[in-house]
């Protein structure tokens, strides 16, 4: 690890982390508390999937949708308008927005075709803005004097690499530069998870295999055909099916290439060294 014991994680001129897990369980609080204290940079893997790696799918999906309107057509063909995301490290709503669900057009369904296109849009996203990772640790430094960082990744992250690989490309990558933390849920934290889910169901990135898979046995359990499918029934199905996938996923990243923090760990932080003190706990002596 970057910092095999607790002293040098103490010492370091410099800390360097990544926060994953699922989200909702902390990530982005936790990293906005620490930049907030005013000396750690923050680099959302989400912010810029959406801005660098995914802003112009998402643009052009708004124009599309503008351009059945005769008045938007018009004033877009016309250079009058300007149409574009306002995506923020607390609103992800336009990037949630252009990955869309499967089913029903009439309710707001992409065809699964297009669905899985737009998956793989955001694998490799998320895999670019991962490896983006260490040019913006050098950049906070070399522009801001940061000399703290945290990496604040998306929930998918354990779904664009190996987890039971300790030679994984992409993580081998990452932990040269950061120390991996597993922000781990409780069964409650689950529960409570899954009900907010329920309430607002959102699109999220999956493995290809495993929604393949989903979508079948979907199918199969209703006995609906892909255009009959209601988009939020599919995806609020699935979202514990993934809680229950990545669990373990997660787990071997934090025993290849890092530590975990409990969920009610984090919640109990109030200040950057509440977290710099959990972390020396976590670490060997």
């Amino acid at each position: 690890m970057l910092y095999p014991t607790a002293t040098d994680w103490l010492n370091a001129p410099r800390k360097q982390v990544m926060l994953f897990g699922m989200s909702g369980l902390g990530k982005t609080h936790l990293a906005n508390l620490l930049r907030e204290g005013g000396d750690w940079f923050h680099y959302s893997i989400d912010y810029r999937i959406g801005t660098r790696y995914m802003g112009e799918f998402i643009a052009d999906n708004f124009k599309r949708e503008a351009m059945k309107v005769p008045l938007l057509r018009e004033l877009l063909l016309s250079d009058s308008v300007y149409i574009s995301s306002n995506i923020t490290f607390d609103n992800l709503a336009p990037l949630s927005t252009y990955l869309g669900k499967p089913g029903n057009p009439d309710r707001g369904g992409l065809p699964f075709d297009e669905y899985m296109q737009r998956q793989e849009q955001h694998r490799a996203a998320e895999i670019a803005a991962l490896r983006d990772t260490p040019h913006f640790i050098a950049r906070a430094d070399a522009l801001y004097g940061y000399a703290n960082f945290v990496c604040d990744t998306g929930g998918s992250i354990c779904e664009v690499i190996d987890p039971d690989n300790p030679q994984d490309p992409l993580m081998t990558q990452l932990a040269d530069h950061v120390l991996p933390i597993w922000i781990e849920g409780s069964e409650a934290h689950t529960e409570e998870l899954i009900r907010r889910f329920d309430r607002a169901p959102k699109p999220m990135y999956y493995q290809p295999e495993f929604l393949h898979a989903a979508w079948a046995e979907y199918q199969r359990e209703t006995g609906r055909s892909p255009t009959q499918i209601d988009p939020d029934a599919f995806v609020r199905w699935t979202y514990a099916r993934a809680l229950a996938h990545r669990a373990p996923r997660y787990a071997a990243m934090a025993r290849n290439w890092g530590l975990r923090v409990s969920a009610q760990e984090v919640a109990q932080i109030r200040q950057a060294n509440d977290f710099v003190s959990l972390i020396a706990e976590k670490l060997p002596n």
